[in-house]
């Protein structure tokens, strides 16, 4: 059996030790803001120049960022998630429009966090929720079953496409 503290039993004592671990907890708190607010600085210089080399944007409390590479889209999923990301998925026109910063910048197109649900030509964001946000090119999605993933093209719109292709590598954080 466990033995009670015996100084615990008086609520005066009991008021005291509340009320030194919330000094405590309070001094804990802006110890650790202090210290990220520390590391935030350091880290400015460096974020600075991921932006500087067009390596890193940000919208809509995301960051998105590439390492210039390309790989197909299962690579890519697995990339982004070792970076401690997830695949770039527009949810809004101004998340779109980071990622295009991107696609023009290397002049080259990137996969979407979308998938094809059982439905033929009907897609979905990769945790199964339902689009709602949709930036479709002309006459898309057309693929029929045929074409799982999603690509956005360098004027910002998006297409249907297979999941093998190598595309860039766009990741959110």
């Amino acid at each position: 059996m466990c033995e009670k503290i015996p100084y615990l039993k008086h609520s005066s004592k009991l008021k005291q030790v509340k009320h030194t671990f919330s000094k405590f907890i309070l001094i804990s708190h802006d110890y650790l803001h202090f210290i990220l607010k520390a590391k935030i600085q350091t880290l400015s210089p460096h974020l600075a120049v991921l932006h500087f080399l067009k390596m890193i944007t940000a919208s809509g409390g995301k960051i998105f960022a590439t390492s210039e590479k390309k790989a197909d889209f299962h690579t890519t999923l697995t990339k982004c998630k070792e970076a401690g990301g997830s695949i770039a998925t527009p949810r809004n026109p101004d998340e779109n429009d980071a990622i295009l910063y991107f696609v023009k910048t290397f002049n080259t197109y990137a996969y979407l966090g979308l998938k094809e649900c059982l439905i033929p030509s009907r897609f979905q964001f990769l945790g199964s929720t339902q689009l709602s946000y949709t930036n479709w090119h002309l006459n898309e999605p057309s693929g029929k079953g045929e074409e799982e993933c999603v690509e956005m093209y360098t004027d910002g719109t998006w297409n249907d496409k297979s999941c093998n292709k190598n595309r860039l590598i766009v990741c959110q954080f």
